[in-house]
């Protein structure tokens, strides 16, 4: 029997410029999240991203730290850090740091990126960053995983490394591969615990995920145990009053990769009995979870589809 859909929401860490993400407002955000019985609350990465506009961000894994300080229950997500512009011993230091600090609520998303101003910004190569991924997913699992790591894995030289603590969750927090490309699925179905893909639409969700079912079962794994998570924009409301400044909103602060299958198309719209018929595509597409990013981030809006949509789709 399959496990009931879990429905988690985005937090807006990054704003177009002039606006600053509001930190304090953030944490509220995520409590009141927390208060609606949300499974999970999720932020996004880049360190550099924009140029006219910029928009300003803030870091994902400093967040998460001060969420996981300020809340207690609700599960903690990125989604997607940019795994080949951080140092992967580091980044096993912070992120089991922060796993101790909300007692085993973190999941993490990685991605191999897609900005190569970004990249060329922080020194790493991006034609690589394939490459580079995969590497630093050997190093993390191994120091997550292992007590004592000696091996040298590029310019990675462990020597008896012993990363401690581990995580509270074992053998590690859950890792999910976040991407569209082939290549991409087939690393989320042989080496993650699962994918996490963004803006996609309920027939594209269940074709790019039989591929990432195919891939696992081709290495031998049971595409049962992985979970699949979509990232949706949403907007609760009378179809014609919310519909124009929601594709706005998509058009002009969202970036949609031409390779992707990402679209604004996917966006949910109307009214709570309207959102559910939408809501429940997916659901049948085989997602998972759930990640709402709901219109600018506001607060009636999760409390909307907290209160008047999810229980729709609970009594469905």
């Amino acid at each position: 029997m399959r496990t009931p859909v879990k429905f988690g929401v985005a937090l807006g860490n990054f704003e177009s410029y002039p606006n600053v993400p509001d930190t304090q407002q953030l944490i509220r955000f995520a409590q009141r999240a927390e208060e609606l019985n949300y499974e999970s609350v999720w932020v996004w990465d880049h360190i550099l991203l924009g140029v006219d506009p910029c928009f300003p961000i803030i870091d994902s894994l400093t967040l998460l730290a001060a969420l996981a300080a300020t809340t207690q229950k609700v599960k903690l997500g990125i989604g997607v850090l940019v795994l080949p512009l951080r140092n992967p011993v580091t980044l096993v230091k912070q992120l089991t740091s922060i796993d101790h600090i909300s007692n085993g609520r973190l999941t993490l998303g990685v991605a191999s990126g897609w900005y190569k101003r970004e990249f060329d910004a922080v020194g790493v190569d991006f034609h690589q960053r394939g490459k580079i991924m995969d590497l630093y997913l050997d190093i993390m699992n191994h120091l997550l995983t292992e007590d004592w790591v000696t091996g040298e894995f590029g310019p990675y030289n462990l020597r008896d490394a012993r990363m401690f603590p581990k995580a509270v969750q074992s053998p590690r927090p859950p890792l999910l591969i976040g991407g569209y490309v082939d290549r991409v699925l087939k690393r989320a179905g042989v080496r993650g615990d699962g994918w996490l893909t963004y803006f996609y639409t309920p027939n594209d969700f269940a074709t790019d995920w039989r591929k990432v079912c195919t891939f696992a079962e081709e290495a031998g794994r049971d595409p049962s145990t992985l979970t699949s998570c979509n990232q949706i924009p949403i907007v609760v409301g009378p179809r014609s009053k919310v519909e124009g400044p929601m594709n706005e909103w998509l058009n002009t602060e969202w970036d949609f990769a031409k390779w992707s299958k990402s679209t604004p198309d996917s966006a949910i719209m109307g009214t709570p009995g309207e959102c559910l018929e939408q809501i429940q595509a997916h659901v049948d597409a085989g997602v998972d979870r759930i990640i709402f990013v709901p219109y600018r981030y506001e607060m009636e809006q999760i409390q909307a589809i907290a209160r008047e949509v999810i229980p729709l789709l609970k009594s469905s």
